[in-house]
């Protein structure tokens, strides 16, 4: 049945291409969509099929330009920094301007569900406000603290016995506690539109219908526990438009690395360009992609790597032995899903985190984004050498090609849709009248 559905997404970098893989993948099966969106990713989501939305009074940016980048999180000199940018200029501090520009175009053009990208406490304010289902898009692994799982942030290992139950609580509050000057922007965003204010920046990131994590349930940990209305959907594989075209491989027939970082900016160029002389001390070939955010021509490589600013990674995984990455969440299931290990090289965000997942499941590596040439080397050739590298991440392959067999974030989505279809008008858009907290989680 034709439904309407409004997306809301920002120039997040990484986070970007799975929302438009699932706006992508509900208008082909005939739904109508549209994506509230930077005017920066317009060419992006019209390369879908979708129908492009302008922002109004909410933040315009571009993850790819320094100059033009909305969080300039690369500034920041440490990972609390980082984290207050986003808080102050994406999820709290302008949520009155998302939720407004999204109550405005809901009011103009009505949809059946609105589709939030994790972050946008405000565009998810706006579609409680016009009381219609709203799903939130985690594009990585759940961010925040359940049982069954050490604090999410640090990359720690599970902890064991009393003295790591003492860490877990006590770093879970200290982690938690930042979020709370986001409060007062957040509740009174709220209070303009109509909503009762909540006690915490996370009680908000609850009231939404369903929370779909757009991560391989087989990534984390097995005896997490998580709240009642999230669903483990899989991970979107498609490669973004920006990616598409013919794959150049370099010449030769020596394992292939393939290797790239963030596509948004995060003053990456040392790094690649480490990571080019790494590769150009060892027996293989290199494909170091450098994304939107540099220019391939300012990363001098050897003979042995091919720069180039994009390739098709779900081609060129076909045919690499290792994956050298960020750990930024997309590439690194994208390489899993192939069955191919990798070394991880993480500059911030949440890579620290999806690094330790890769490591504790045993498919990669993880060294410092200072790492030299020589030390990055040397973690490729221990991946390559060592065959339960690649075992392990064959095995994470086949747990997420049973995961993706089916599109569980669409089903997800035309359910709500539905319905919604069978609501009061102007009925409240939740399942219940209380959502579920971080203080009530069961198993998903």
């Amino acid at each position: 049945m034709h439904k309407k559905f409004l997306f809301a997404t920002w120039s997040g970098g990484g986070a970007v291409p799975p929302v438009l893989s699932i706006a992508r993948a509900l208008r082909e099966r005939g739904h109508d969509v549209r994506v509230l969106a930077d005017r920066s990713l317009h060419e992006e989501v019209a390369a879908g099929g979708v129908e492009p939305i302008a922002w109004t009074t909410a933040p315009q940016g571009d993850a790819t330009d320094p100059a033009k980048d909305v969080i300039k999180d690369f500034e920041a000199r440490t990972p609390i920094g980082a984290f207050a940018r986003l808080r102050d200029r994406i999820v709290c501090g302008p949520a009155a301007d998302y939720a407004r520009d999204t109550l405005a175009e809901l009011r103009a053009r009505p949809a059946a569900v609105l589709v939030a990208e994790h972050m946008l406490l405000g565009a998810a304010t706006g579609g409680e406000a016009a009381g219609i289902p709203v799903a939130s898009l985690v594009t990585t692994l759940y961010p925040f603290p359940t049982p069954g799982a050490p604090p999410p942030g640090p990359g720690l290992a599970p902890a064991s016995g009393m003295l790591g139950r003492l860490r877990d609580r006590v770093l879970t509050q200290l982690i938690l506690k930042p979020w709370g000057k986001g409060l007062p922007a957040l509740n009174a965003a709220r209070v303009a539109h109509g909503l009762s204010p909540v006690d915490s920046v996370i009680d908000a990131f609850d009231r939404v219908d369903r929370v779909l994590v757009l991560s391989p349930r087989a990534l984390d940990y097995p005896g997490r526990r998580f709240p009642a209305h999230l669903r483990h959907v899989g991970p979107r594989l498609d490669d973004p438009a920006w990616a598409a075209g013919e794959l150049e491989l370099p010449e030769g027939d020596a394992p292939l690395v393939l290797a790239g970082l963030s596509s948004s900016f995060m003053n990456q160029r040392a790094q690649l360009e480490r990571i080019a002389d790494a590769l150009g001390t060892s027996p293989v070939r290199g494909l170091l992609t450098t994304g939107p955010a540099v220019d391939p021509a300012t990363v001098r490589a050897p003979g042995n790597v091919l720069v180039t600013a994009a390739a098709p990674h779900g081609t060129a995984l076909r045919h690499a032995a290792v994956t050298i990455t960020h750990a930024g969440h997309g590439t690194a299931v994208k390489s899993l899903a192939a069955g191919v290990p990798l070394v991880c090289v993480p500059l911030g965000r949440d890579q620290i985190e999806v690094a330790r997942h890769v490591e504790l499941a045993g498919a990669g590596i993880t060294v410092s984004k200072n790492a030299s040439p020589r030390m990055i080397a040397r973690a490729v050739d221990r991946v390559l050498q060592e065959p339960s590298y690649r075992r392990a991440a064959q095995r994470l392959a086949a747990e997420i090609a049973a995961e993706v067999a089916t599109d569980r974030a669409v089903a997800e989505l035309e359910a709500l849709a539905v319905r919604a279809t069978g609501r009061d008008e102007g009925a409240p858009g939740r399942d219940t009248a209380e959502p579920s907290g971080p203080s009530q989680m069961l198993s998903s």
